[in-house]
């Protein structure tokens, strides 16, 4: 079985997983022979067994496989176990299977073998305990990592700090030790002390070595400004070492990420897309880019985003936070599974829980939103996860939370104006704290002038307190220096609310200009379109409602004129009798009939049911008939007009 044992060696060192673990259950289940040769071989099987079987993501068949071999293990003795252990090589299997040694087993090896296929089942604990039975001088530099990282996730920061920095003895460029030692407060003086203790690689050049030190350091820098939320110091650093590596995909990245932290959402788009140019492959920080697009309503740019990163890899968490992101708008409890699905696939991904807390605030469940946002902090603090918290806090009218939540981002990040903006957001709740409110949306605009989320949130202020102009005044100062579409929708609404609508429109178009994909802007020109309207309509149909002595004034005032301009010979004197008959004849022929009138000074007309009536023509009534029937018209047309 010598040579099927050295095949199938071969086959997981191409990684051919799937043949390699075929034929490894033909050498697992040989009968072992009694022999100490016999078990050595029967171990090394064992071995490469869950070798293949850890390849094809079988961790607990790969992790049964290790500890058998571990067992089988104990069995051989030990001073043969003392003479082989020389010839071990680093995979835990002897370098040649027809070798005469009688242990091919590194049992540190598997022993961290075994704790990654723990990490792999997320059981953290197991893990932790199987490393810490590698002793610390037989640690390689991915054993020390690997212990770095459990030690992080069970909170011993400590601990963890020694396995980073042993990392970085043993090899200066292990960015992720970097990041995790910047993230725990590791200054860069002290980075540069472990730069000097580490060993110089091949012999290299005095000169080369310090050219790498002088970028290495900038780069430590640029990491410590970030993890103690100097953003724009971190900024710096990174755009000076874009001059010395034009069209870097890593600092690219770097640099759209602390943008879109800062608010600076059009130029981290812009970087965004020039780090897609350069690799059209990337999947590092998507998930931040599809969240950028959505918030600019640009779901053609998005759309093709998801479906470029789902061609790429759909298993990765940024692929499921980009389709969240996608489905957001049109259905929140589906982007809420693809949030919950990007969790499960890595439990330690911040955007992950930032998404998912903002989906459960939009789907009012306001408790879930305050334990996704906690575990995003318990990862790293971020200034998304304590505004959400202080959001989460505030829909549950847990005020007292929210203050000292929005207080402790003020403390953890004293440069932040958006921490600032946030302390002042929790006192503008209440009317009594408007006036606190306002200093601290003060305090954050003279700590960044630039900052529109604190203008903005001014402006809301001063129109809750009814100064719309001095809000108009403040957006008009802005909008002189920055052309951005919130602007512009802020000052429209607030010219709405002041009934300047031809101003307000104005505004809302300019918006759209700017961004035509803004759907606040779309919502809010349609609405104000139908205000618009609607006004129109009642200034067309309003009517000046006439009382009874104004209709009868006119009425006389009519047949005044009409009597005296009269020139037809003056009829013979009515009797009693006839008098009577011709106003019972006027009022039959009046009355029941609706008449819509106009009224002048110059004539009295009146139309009823398709004919016209009128008191002056070619065939006129006598004077008194003439005008007992305008009296009895007119009566008749003011309960018309009060009907209508």
């Amino acid at each position: 079985m010598e040579a099927a044992r050295e095949s199938m060696a071969a086959l997981v060192d191409a990684g051919l997983y799937d043949c390699a673990q075929t034929l490894g259950c033909f050498l697992v289940s040989s009968s072992p022979a009694s022999s100490e040769a016999g078990m050595s071989m029967k171990v090394e099987s064992l071995v490469l067994h869950g070798d293949a079987l850890h390849g094809e993501k079988e961790f607990r068949r790969a992790l049964s496989a290790y500890k058998q071999a571990m067992q089988y293990s104990k069995n051989i003795p030990r001073q043969a176990t003392s003479n082989t252990r020389s010839s071990v090589t680093a995979t835990g299997r002897s370098p040649s299977p027809n070798s005469s040694s009688l242990a091919p087993l590194n049992e540190n090896e598997v022993k961290f073998k075994i704790a990654l296929c723990y990490s792999a089942l997320r059981e953290h604990r197991e893990a932790l305990q199987e490393m810490e039975g590698i002793p610390s001088k037989a640690r390689t530099l991915k054993m020390n990592l690997m212990l770095g990282k459990l030690y992080r996730i069970s909170r011993n920061n400590r601990a963890a700090a020694v396995c980073y920095k042993e990392c970085l003895r043993q090899c200066p460029y292990v960015f992720e030790a970097i990041t995790a030692l910047a993230e725990m407060g590791l200054s860069s003086k002290e980075f540069s002390l472990i730069f000097s203790q580490a060993p110089n690689r091949g012999g290299k050049a005095p000169g080369d070595s310090l050219d790498a030190q002088r970028w290495w350091n900038r780069y430590v820098e640029a990491q410590c400004c970030i993890a103690s939320h100097d953003y724009k110091g971190g900024l710096d650093i990174y755009l000076d070492l874009m001059q010395r590596f034009p069209n870097n995909v890593h600092i690219l990245l770097e640099i759209a990420k602390v943008e879109a932290i800062i608010g600076r959402n059009d130029e981290a788009i812009m970087n965004f897309e020039k780090a897609r140019l350069i690799d059209p492959n990337i999947m590092t920080y998507m998930d931040e880019y599809a969240i950028l697009l959505k918030s600019k309503s640009d779901y053609t740019k998005l759309n093709k985003l998801v479906h470029d990163m789902l061609h790429i890899d759909p298993a990765r968490p940024e692929t499921c936070l980009a389709l969240a992101a996608l489905w957001e708008r049109k259905d929140e409890r589906k982007a809420l599974t693809y949030a919950e699905k990007s969790l499960r696939v890595d439990d330690r991904h911040i955007t992950g829980y930032i998404m998912k807390g903002n989906l459960h605030l939009l789907l009012n469940r306001p408790d879930l939103a305050v334990t996704d946002f906690r575990g995003a902090q318990e990862l790293r603090a971020d200034l998304r996860s304590y505004q959400g918290l202080v959001r989460a806090y505030l829909a549950l009218s847990k005020c007292k939370d929210a203050l000292f939540t929005a207080r402790e981002a003020m403390k953890v990040m004293h440069q932040s104006a958006k921490a600032l903006k946030l302390v002042g957001d929790v006192h503008a709740i209440s009317s009594s704290g408007r006036e606190k409110a306002r200093k601290f949306y003060e305090s954050a605009i003279r700590l960044e002038p630039g900052f529109l989320g604190a203008a903005l949130a001014l402006a809301d202020l001063h129109v809750a307190e009814g100064r719309n102009k001095d809000a108009v005044l403040l957006l008009e100062r802005y909008l002189r220096q920055w052309a951005d579409d919130s602007l512009h929708i802020k000052l429209a609404q607030v010219f709405a609310a002041t009934n300047m609508l031809s101003d307000a429109l104005s505004h809302y178009q300019s918006a759209l200009r700017i961004n035509p994909h803004n759907e606040a802007a779309k919502k809010g020109l349609e609405r104000l379109e139908k205000q618009m309207k609607t006004r129109t309509r009642l200034k067309r149909t309003k009517r000046t409602k006439l009382t009874m002595s104004t209709v009868i004034k006119t009425t006389l005032n009519y047949c005044r004129k009409n009597l005296i301009n009269s020139h037809q010979p003056k009829a013979p004197p009515l009797t009693k009798r006839q008098l009577r008959k011709r106003t019972k004849s006027a009022a039959a022929a009046t009355a029941g009939e609706p008449l819509n009138c106009h009224i002048s000074t110059s004539n009295l007309e009146g139309t009823a049911t398709g004919r016209r009536v009128t008191t002056t023509g070619a065939s006129p009534l006598p004077r008194t008939t003439s005008f007992l029937r305008v009296i009895v018209s007119s009566r008749t047309m003011f309960s018309s007009l009060n009907h209508s």
